[in-house]
């Protein structure tokens, strides 16, 4: 957990285990639909994990199935700052 500015970007496993962690379900059970309030959970996860702010106002409509989030949030992330720049 010490790595999480490491970690890389999300898989398409990463989003399903996230939303049926917010649905409170099995993996099996996540459909391929996003609705918004799964996806204002997947982004704030992802914030918190990667340190980093995600401008996503373009992109959300991308972001209403599974393979959709993985491919947004995989390009937010490659182009978003390393998070801590200055501060150790």
């Amino acid at each position: 957990m010490s790595d999480q500015a490491l970690a890389p970007s999300p898989g398409r496993e990463d989003v399903i285990a996230l939303i049926a962690q917010h649905d409170e379900c099995a993996p099996e059970a996540v459909g391929e639909r996003i609705d918004s309030l799964q996806l204002a959970w997947l982004v704030h996860v992802f914030e918190e994990r990667y340190g980093i702010r995600l401008d996503l106002d373009e992109d959300l409509e991308a972001m209403d199935t599974v393979d959709g989030a993985v491919e947004v949030l995989g390009r937010a992330l490659a182009a978003a700052p390393a998070p801590g720049g200055g501060a150790s």
